[in-house]
């Protein structure tokens, strides 16, 4: 088994647990900008003890680069666990800069429903 083989993607608008990338259309080399994920963009997820998403990682592979960089990792931790309901929403900010253009991946991990996966080219002008 390899591990691509599990991982689910579809279109965010239709489907909750994809990790849906947002960031600026185009950005300048050396010049730090902000990527934020979220799962549930269009259609919320859950976020309960009993059917939630544990994790966010996002990932980056530049143009032309056989490898593919972890970026972050973000985990949620609390859902539903205290006596006041605590739940997360799963989104994740970050702050990063690159020097030219490339790939952003990001994976979810949903408790009940596995791995998911979008992609969103980086445009560097």
């Amino acid at each position: 088994m390899k591990l691509g083989e599990k991982i689910q993607s579809a279109d965010w608008k239709s489907e909750k647990h994809v990790p849906v990338i947002s960031l600026p259309d185009e950005v300048s080399a050396g010049v730090p900008f902000q990527v934020k994920v979220r799962v549930g963009a269009e259609i919320a997820h859950p976020n309960t003890l009993e059917h939630h998403i544990k994790w966010i990682d996002v990932y980056f592979q530049p143009e032309g680069d056989k490898f593919v960089y972890q970026v972050g990792h973000f985990e949620f931790a609390a859902h539903g666990e205290s006596k006041d309901s605590l739940v997360t929403s799963p989104m994740a900010i970050c702050e990063m800069q690159v020097t030219g253009s490339g790939t952003l991946t990001a994976l979810s991990l949903c408790n009940l429903h596995g791995l998911w996966e979008s992609s969103l080219t980086l445009n560097v002008g």
